[in-house]
């Protein structure tokens, strides 16, 4: 049997390791910490529970196209319900709207609210339908790195529907074309934050992303975000995978422009080396022999976040599981993540409330806070200070809009930086989607996931294509197994 070595066990070195597992290869995955997960991973403090990272949950297809190709029942595995509310917004002025995941009643409700016509707000969500149709073939779930992937009818379709995809706009200026209210503007502008980038810098083609909420449906697992990895690491576990913690790998052994394994604990060989950890700590740590694709790796970094998880002693009946309060200089507050990379004064704040979904996270008439701001990449600055300040900045705003002081109410309290993201995961800069997406040329400017000059390596994950999160993630190990020879055909 022919072996497969997994470096990293995030949601991508898991479900690599699960595809070439049902390819027929004796599948071994390598993971510095004691857990599984990544970024998708979680915190137990007293009686609350905490997802740690992604908390949004959309394509579940795509876990259960997962587990179904082992041949297992993806009910046996994972279950998840559908959200009648995708979000809800607060905006400083008193505005609150609560968005449903009906497509046609969220247009309806949003034109009572935002003062539009609904026709105008199905008109941009069968817009972001086309590009999502239109580009996901070829941009999401293929190479875009294999001259076949450019031979095929969905890529020529894509060619020849280019110039309405928004490329040479930015986001905001589709999305000011498009929306006639400037707070349903910042509604659709806050979609770029899903790769880590800028509304007024990042493609408008990234319209796209809307219409997986807002047409597709947004979804909670059964069990938190964290049952996501549970569920396929249990599935791993079951058809044979070996997953070796707290045995990080050191080198990535390479012999004749062949990859033969890694160096961990002691050398292991194999005929296929799949790299989970973020590209740019993949070649400077574990092949500084082998020369780097600098301008690949000397990209823009995405966005990364300050997290605080709060036990709230308190319910908020006008908060959901997803819940944003807006910045009233949203243009000034992304400014000041890329371009001065630092904080503005009056970041927006995201507020995820799994206990909503799932009770047993908070004690009775308690609420466990998942509150995040976006940040800059980690780049040395003070972020002592920066967090004391954002800290501050983002209990005013929520006391203000809530009416409530919220201080007094958290019972404890944990924090995610831009430095532990970092440590932790091995996210270079901290940043949670690699290279950010600031760039029309963005897409094929992520690394490969392949290496032209070296055989058997390959690389998964939210810093290689086609890009973070976790349905791009679970992308990424399909487009991986589909360029790995199947021995099953050898």
């Amino acid at each position: 049997m022919k072996k497969a070595i997994i470096i990293g066990s995030g949601i991508a070195g898991i479900a690599s390791a699960i595809r070439l597992k049902g390819m027929g290869y004796d599948v071994s995955v390598f993971e510095a910490n004691s857990y599984p997960g990544g970024k998708l991973s979680e915190i137990s403090v007293g009686s609350y529970r905490f997802d740690a990272g992604p908390s949004l949950f959309t394509l579940p297809n795509l876990v259960e196209d997962l587990i179904s190709s082992t041949g297992k029942s993806p009910s046996d595995y994972f279950q998840y319900d559908k959200r009648d509310v995708i979000c809800n917004y607060f905006w400083e002025d008193g505005t609150m709207f609560s968005a449903d995941s009906n497509a046609q009643t969220f247009a309806q409700e949003a034109a009572n609210v935002f003062d539009v016509e609904a026709s105008q707000i199905e008109a941009y969500l069968k817009h972001s339908e086309k590009i999502y149709n239109l580009t996901s073939k070829v941009f999401l779930e293929s190479s875009l790195h294999k001259s076949s992937t450019y031979l095929s009818l969905e890529t020529l379709k894509a060619i020849l529907n280019i110039f309405g995809m928004n490329i040479s706009k930015t986001v905001d200026a589709v999305n000011r074309e498009r929306l006639s209210d400037p707070k349903l503007v910042q509604l659709f502008n806050r979609f770029t934050t899903y790769n880590g980038s800028s509304p007024y810098q990042a493609p408008g083609i990234f319209t796209m992303i809307p219409h997986l909420e807002h047409n597709l449906g947004a979804y909670f697992p059964k069990g938190g975000m964290y049952s996501i990895t549970q569920s396929l690491y249990r599935l791993a576990k079951d058809i044979g995978v070996h997953f070796h913690f707290e045995n990080p790998v050191k080198e990535i052994l390479i012999k004749n422009k062949t990859a033969i394994g890694i160096r961990a604990a002691e050398e292991v060989f194999a005929d296929v080396v799949v790299s989970n950890m973020d590209i740019v700590p993949t070649y400077k740590k574990l092949m500084p022999s082998v020369k780097a694709p600098e301008s690949t790796l000397t990209q823009e970094r995405s966005s990364s976040a300050i997290i605080f998880y709060w036990g709230i002693e308190k319910e908020f009946p006008n908060l959901d599981l997803h819940n944003i309060f807006f910045s009233d200089d949203y243009q000034e507050e992304f400014k000041a993540i890329f371009q001065e990379h630092s904080i503005s004064n009056d970041p927006s704040i995201y507020v995820h409330i799994s206990s909503k979904a799932k009770k047993s996270d908070a004690p009775d008439g308690c609420e466990n806070w998942f509150v995040m701001i976006n940040v800059p990449s980690n780049r040395g600055q003070n972020w002592e200070k920066l967090i004391a300040d954002s800290r501050k900045s983002i209990l005013n705003k929520l006391s203000r809009i809530l009416k409530v002081e919220i201080e007094p109410l958290i019972q404890l309290e944990e924090l995610l930086t831009p430095e532990l993201i970092e440590s932790k995961t091995s996210s270079y800069q901290g940043a949670l989607y690699g290279a950010s997406s600031n760039s029309k040329f963005a897409a094929f400017l992520r690394h490969p996931n392949f290496k032209k000059k070296i055989r058997g390596l390959y690389f998964t994950g939210g810093s290689v294509h086609p890009g973070g999160g976790i349905p791009l993630c679970l992308l990424s190990a399909q487009i991986v197994a589909d360029l790995i020879p199947n021995p099953h055909y050898d």
